[in-house]
């Protein structure tokens, strides 16, 4: 079976962890920490970058850094995962769903200002598969109604929209380091800060509360409770395996976009949709989907896939037809995308290290899957 996903494994992630081991610093904010931080930093010009435990955290700490409300209101796609509406469901909010596009699978920026009410606190983009989404359209409806812009980059990192890195546009930036990302540390996330007034509570927050940082710098005489927060640290040793991947992200970033490029050239002559990028997105080959007729199809391609020996998945089920969605969320305006987009959507196996056999196996077994459900050659994607 080729795997549907595979974590990054360096040999000099275990120097690494096994030097922090030896060290007996394994908390928190040590050097790794510092280093990762640092990095992104520098790398993405982003003014402060705070490796959490989770992408979970990092929206979370968004909310509250934003001050949200028990009914306050919060726009964003139903077509995400769950934490990027309970992170501020938990402050009390109502989430907001508004329709995705057919192209990219993001929110449409066309549907957001209608969704706007005078209980609106933010929009939350979410950039889905690394594409950015049509970031100068949100950003200009944000400043007219002077609403917070939260980027769910989540799957984003390396990538870029018109050359700025996503997380770095809105007024916060949340990116994973989950096993099934691009960088992983197993589970951990950063917070990207990027309007100064928010980048001391967001140290504050961060350390339970406390101005620990303050102290460490030397900035403060002892630290005390300053604010509610929570432990937003991760290990030590989760950051020294991050670290390992950072120092040769390009690397790990450009082979990636080869097994993309790979899979387009070989699947973009079958009467399937693949991903599009637009001309000002620089994307970051987070995955590799093919799309559809409908929701039976995609199941029979699934599953004769994997008799093939080929795990291809699909994705996410829509917040707004969950329980949960329903309770606390609405959705604004015609769902025309959302649902029948997400059923068409199948992924395939995206990894750092796929060989060439691996995939020249993935893409002979989708052929034969695809003429299995009666999916022939020919048709021109959209």
């Amino acid at each position: 079976m080729i795997p549907f996903n595979k974590a990054v494994y360096l040999p000099k992630a275990a120097e690494y962890v096994e030097q922090t081991l030896k060290s007996s610093n394994i908390a928190g904010d040590g050097v790794y920490t510092r280093l990762c931080s640092e990095w992104m930093e520098q790398r993405f010009s982003a003014k402060k970058a705070l490796l959490t435990t989770s992408c979970t955290a990092a929206l979370e700490m968004s909310a509250i850094l934003l001050d949200i409300q028990p009914g306050d209101e919060v726009i964003l796609p139903s077509y995400t995962f769950v934490t990027t509406a309970n992170a501020f469901v938990l402050r009390g909010a109502k989430a907001v769903f508004v329709d995705i596009r057919p192209d990219t699978m993001n929110m449409d920026e066309a549907g957001i200002e209608a969704a706007i009410t005078k209980r609106t606190k933010a929009i939350v983009v979410v950039h889905y598969a690394g594409v950015a989404c049509e970031m100068d359209a949100i950003m200009a409806i944000a400043k007219k109604y002077d609403l917070p812009v939260v980027e769910d980059a989540a799957q984003g990192v390396m990538a870029t929209y018109k050359g700025k890195a996503l997380g770095t546009i809105g007024t916060f930036g949340c990116y994973s380091f989950h096993e099934t990302k691009n960088y992983t540390m197993g589970e951990g996330g950063a917070l990207l800060v990027n309007e100064e007034r928010y980048l001391e509570r967001a140290e504050i927050l961060r350390e339970k509360g406390t101005n620990r940082a303050r102290f460490y710098r030397g900035m403060v005489d002892k630290y005390s409770w300053m604010d509610i927060g929570s432990s937003y640290l991760p290990s030590e040793l989760n950051a020294a395996l991050l670290y390992a991947q950072l120092e040769i992200a390009d690397e790990i970033n450009d082979g990636r976009r080869r097994i993309w490029e790979f899979y387009h050239q070989n699947l973009c002559q079958y009467e399937v949709d693949l991903p599009v990028v637009p001309q000002e997105c620089v994307h970051n080959a987070h995955m590799f989907y093919i799309k559809v007729k409908d929701l039976l199809q995609r199941q029979e391609v699934i599953r004769e896939l994997k008799e093939r020996g080929v795990d291809a998945v699909f994705h996410y089920v829509p917040l707004h037809s969950s329980p949960a969605g329903q309770k606390y969320g609405r959705f604004h305006g015609e769902d025309r995308y959302t649902t029948s987009e997400s059923n068409r959507l199948i992924r395939l196996p995206m990894w750092y290290g796929l060989t060439a056999d691996d995939l020249n196996r993935t893409v002979a077994r989708v052929a034969e899957a695809l003429a299995q459900s009666g999916i022939g050659k020919g048709m021109k994607r959209s």
